[in-house]
């Protein structure tokens, strides 16, 4: 899943030419960064059931360039990549006017009470410390990206 444009599990629909990259479905799109290839896979995973376009980035300089080009509806974001760490990707995100409502979510192993107070310092909207259960990233995207979904 190297550096894909949408996870192949979730395909994009095109509704016509328009200068904005949400307009192009009518589905949420849910950008997951992540450097570990089965840590996108677990995501892809747990956001099928959401009926949401995932769109994957493997390092943060891709996903800044993912994240202007499609304006996702939420990101979950790993902290620690190559190229690019996820504090410097929000960082970035936040500074941009249309990026800058965005929801960030960083999913990452820093676990210590001082990295989430950085992380939401830096911008983040919420954190999620690895290994996760399933239904706790079900519940940020819940909250985060309200979608009329049950899952049982």
């Amino acid at each position: 899943m190297d550096d894909l444009d949408f996870c192949p599990c979730c395909e994009l629909t095109y509704g016509g030419a328009s200068d904005n990259p949400r307009s192009i479905t009518s589905k949420p799109i849910i950008l997951a960064v992540d450097d570990d290839e089965d840590n996108l896979l677990l995501l892809a995973y747990a956001l099928e059931p959401f009926g949401c376009n995932l769109l994957t980035a493997s390092d943060g300089l891709t996903a800044l360039r993912k994240a202007q080009a499609y304006q996702p509806n939420l990101i979950l974001l790993d902290i620690l990549m190559p190229y690019m760490n996820g504090m410097e990707v929000v960082i970035q995100l936040k500074k941009d006017v249309k990026m800058r409502t965005v929801p960030v979510i960083a999913v990452t192993a820093l676990a210590r009470i001082e990295d989430r107070e950085r992380l939401l310092v830096a911008g983040f909207n919420d954190y999620i410390s690895k290994p996760y259960m399933i239904e706790e990233i079900e519940a940020l995207v819940r909250h985060y990206l309200p979608l009329p979904v049950s899952i049982s």
